[in-house]
C-alpha cells in the first residue's frame, strides 16, 4: 500500500478548493493519520492576518477511518475575509502525547470582479523602444537631457562612466514608433498578441525611467499622434499594447522637479512655492531629497499627495486613463511594491473606468502573494489590485532547472506559486527568461554564470565561444519551449529570437540585429508562436505534473478537448520516458518514441524539449 501522509495541502482529499480560495468559500480540510498512531483528538488553528490577526481554533470531529488512516474533519468559513490565513494543525492522544503540523498559507481573495483573460493566453514581446528599430537617425537639438545618437546603429551603448564617475545613459540609437511599425508583420510572424514597451514618455536618459513629461512621448519616439497610429496598426493585426508606468519616481531633469531649469515651468527644486513641491520629500531642500535606491537622478515621489494621485489617475484626464483611450491597452507598473496598495488600486480602478478590457500587470520580483514591502504585505493580487505579476520565480526555477537544479525543485516552486496564487493571476503571469533588468538568456546559459567577479570592460567584450553558443542554443531551445508551455504569457525579449547575447546593462540593451539574425533561433521561435496560438490547451489549460526527477520534467496541459504532454531533459545525456496516458504524436521537438506491449516510450536527447498530442 502507498505511503498516504496525514496532510497534504495540494491533494483533493485533504483540502478543497484547491490553492487559493475566493472570499466566501468554505474551505474543507481534512486529517488522515495512520491509525497505529492512536490520535483521539484534532483541532484546526487559523490566523487571520488581515483581521488584525485574530485567531479562530476549531475541533475537527472524527468521521471515521479509510484504509488504515483515521480522518478528522472541518470546514473553515472565508465570508468577509480578503487576505492570508495562516493555519495548522494538532493532534492529540489519550495519552497526551501530541504532534503540531503547520503552519500552512491560504490565500483568500476577492473573487468578485472578472479578470481579463486576454494577456495570459497569448506571446508578448517586450520592446526596449530606443533600441529596437529606428526610421532615421535622430536628431538630439533642444531635446530635453544632453543627449547623445550614435549614427552606427551596430556600435556598443556607452557603459564606462563620466569625468564625474556618474553612468548618465545619455547615449541613444534612435529607434522610434515608425521603426517599430515597420516591423509589426515581423512580430505577427513570430506570434506575438501583446507588446510591452519599456517606458516612451519623455525623459533625458534612454531608458526614460527618470520620466520628464507623462503628457508627451518622447519626440525622438515620434508624436503622441504616431503612437496612437502604431496602435492602430497593431490592432489591426490582432495586437494589444501594453505601456510602462513608472510612478513611483520621476526624473530629476523633469517639468515637475525641474533640476536643471531645462522647464519653463518652476519645479519642486527651484522653489517650495512650486505646485509640484509637495510632490516630493525632501529632507533638506533643495539638495537633499528621497530618491529611488538613493539615484539622485530619480527624485522619489510622494504617492499620498492628493494633487499627485488626481495627475496620476484620478480625474478623467489622468495619465492612466488619457494613454488608454490613445490606444493603449494596458498597464505594466514599475517597482510595484513600492507603490501603497491603495495607489496600486486607484490605477486599476482607473484603466478598468476607461477600458473594461484593460490589464495592470506588476513588477514584483518574488512571490507575490507573500510580498512584505516598507513593513507592510501588500495586496498585490488579492483583487482590484493588479491582474498578474512579472513571474521572476518561474525565471529561476527554469534556469536553475537548466543549470543542473533538478526537476524536483522546479515543480516544488511552481506548485507553491500556483498554490499561493488566485487563478487570475497565476493564468496572467507575464512569464519572461530574461528582461531589460537580467542578463541575455543565452549569455547565462551558454557562459554558465554572470561573472560579476571580472571587470565591466571584460563584460562588455564578452562573446560565447563557437561550443558555448551551441550549448546556449540547445538549452535556450529547451528553456523557450518551456516558457511558451506554462500557464501565464510566454514573455521574450526583443532580440532573444535573433540569439543577441549580453551580460547586465547596458550589455543586454544592445541594437537588434538586423540581418544578422540567427536563423536556426528564429525559426525556432516562430515555431513556438504558432504552437501557442494554435492549442487551447497551453493558451488556458490546467497544467498537472507527471515526472519531476532529476534531469527528467514532464507534465500534461489539458482542456476538454484537448491533452498535450510537455516534457524536458536537462540533462547531458539522453532520457527515456514511458508514456502511460495515450498515444503520443509530436507537435514539436526532436524526441522519437518506441513501443513495446502497447507502452510508448519517449526518447528524449540531452538539453531538449518536445510536445506531444496525447490521442
Amino acid at each position: 500500500m502507498p505511503y498516504l501522509p496525514t496532510y497534504d495541502s495540494r491533494d483533493p482529499r485533504y483540502k478543497t478548493p484547491y490553492g487559493a480560495a475566493a472570499s466566501g468559500t468554505q474551505v474543507q480540510f481534512t486529517l488522515r493519520p495512520p491509525r497505529g498512531d492512536c490520535f483521539s483528538y484534532a483541532s484546526l488553528t487559523a490566523r487571520f492576518e488581515s483581521r488584525h490577526n485574530e485567531i479562530v481554533v476549531m475541533k475537527m470531529p472524527w468521521q471515521g477511518h479509510e484504509l488504515g488512516q483515521d480522518v478528522f474533519s472541518a470546514a473553515l468559513d472565508t465570508v468577509g475575509y480578503v487576505g492570508l490565513v495562516w493555519y495548522s494543525f494538532r493532534l492529540e492522544r489519550l495519552d497526551g502525547h501530541w504532534t503540531e503540523l503547520g503552519p500552512y498559507q491560504l490565500t483568500v481573495y476577492d473573487g468578485t470582479e472578472e479578470v481579463p483573460a486576454w494577456f495570459g493566453e497569448g506571446v508578448t514581446y517586450q520592446i526596449f523602444p530606443d533600441r529596437f528599430c529606428r526610421s532615421r537617425v535622430p536628431d538630439p537639438k533642444g531635446l530635453v537631457g544632453e543627449r547623445t545618437v550614435h549614427q552606427n546603429w551596430e556600435e556598443a551603448p556607452e557603459f564606462l562612466p563620466n569625468d564625474y564617475g556618474e553612468i548618465r545613459n545619455r547615449d541613444f540609437f534612435g529607434g522610434d514608433f515608425q521603426g517599430i511599425v515597420d516591423k509589426l508583420d515581423y512580430l505577427k510572424d513570430l506570434g506575438v498578441e501583446t507588446l510591452y514597451f519599456n517606458p516612451i514618455f519623455e525623459a533625458a536618459e534612454n531608458h526614460r525611467y527618470g520620466t520628464a513629461d507623462y503628457s508627451r512621448a518622447d519626440p525622438m519616439l515620434g508624436t503622441n499622434e504616431d503612437f496612437t497610429r502604431l496602435c492602430g496598426e497593431a490592432h489591426r493585426r490582432g495586437m494589444r499594447v501594453m505601456l510602462d508606468g513608472v510612478f513611483n519616481h520621476t526624473g530629476f531633469v523633469s517639468r515637475y522637479f525641474n533640476g536643471d531649469g531645462f522647464y519653463p515651468e518652476t519645479g519642486a527644486y527651484q522653489s517650495q512655492d512650486s505646485p509640484y513641491r509637495p510632490w516630493f520629500n525632501f529632507t533638506q531642500w533643495p539638495n537633499k531629497y528621497d530618491s529611488w535606491w538613493g539615484i539622485y537622478s530619480l527624485p522619489a515621489v510622494n504617492e499620498d499627495d492628493p494633487s499627485y494621485r488626481e495627475f496620476i489617475f484620478g480625474g478623467e484626464d489622468s495619465v492612466v486613463r488619457r494613454w488608454l483611450r490613445a490606444g493603449a491597452d494596458g498597464w505594466r507598473l514599475d517597482v510595484a511594491d513600492e507603490l501603497p496598495d491603495d495607489f496600486v488600486a486607484g490605477i486599476h480602478a482607473a484603466a478598468r473606468a476607461e477600458k473594461p478590457n484593460a490589464v495592470v500587470i506588476g513588477e514584483v520580483w518574488e512571490d507575490g502573494s507573500t510580498k512584505v514591502a516598507y513593513g507592510v504585505r501588500r495586496k498585490h493580487i488579492l483583487g482590484f489590485h493588479c491582474d498578474g505579476l512579472m513571474n521572476y520565480p518561474l525565471r529561476s526555477a527554469i534556469l536553475s532547472y537548466f543549470q543542473g537544479g533538478g526537476a524536483e525543485s522546479f515543480v516544488e516552486g511552481m506548485e507553491t506559486i500556483r498554490e499561493n496564487y488566485p487563478p487570475f493571476a497565476f493564468y496572467s503571469a507575464m512569464n519572461s527568461l530574461d528582461t531589460h533588468d537580467t542578463p541575455r538568456v543565452l549569455t547565462l546559459l551558454g557562459a554558465g554564470g554572470e561573472y560579476r567577479d571580472q571587470t565591466k570592460e571584460w563584460r562588455a567584450q564578452y562573446r560565447l565561444s563557437p561550443r558555448q553558443r551551441v550549448r546556449g542554443k540547445q538549452l535556450l531551445k529547451a528553456a523557450a519551449l518551456l516558457l511558451f508551455c506554462f500557464p501565464g504569457s510566454p514573455t521574450v525579449y526583443y532580440g532573444d529570437e535573433a540569439g543577441m547575447e549580453g551580460f547586465e546593462d547596458p550589455f543586454n540593451r544592445q541594437t537588434y540585429p538586423w540581418g544578422h539574425e540567427d536563423a536556426d533561433l528564429l525559426a525556432w521561435y516562430r515555431d513556438l508562436g504558432r504552437l501557442r496560438g494554435r492549442h487551447p490547451a497551453l493558451r488556458r489549460g490546467s497544467i498537472r505534473y507527471t515526472c519531476g526527477k532529476g534531469p527528467l520534467l514532464a507534465f500534461v496541459r489539458e482542456t476538454e478537448g484537448e491533452r498535450l504532454l510537455c516534457i524536458f531533459n536537462a540533462g547531458n545525456d539522453e532520457q527515456a520516458f514511458p508514456a502511460e496516458e495515450g498515444v503520443p504524436r509530436l507537435i514539436l521537438g526532436q524526441a522519437g518514441f518506441v513501443r513495446a506491449g502497447g507502452v510508448y516510450t519517449l526518447i528524449l536527447p540531452p538539453r531538449s524539449g518536445s510536445v506531444f498530442a496525447l490521442e
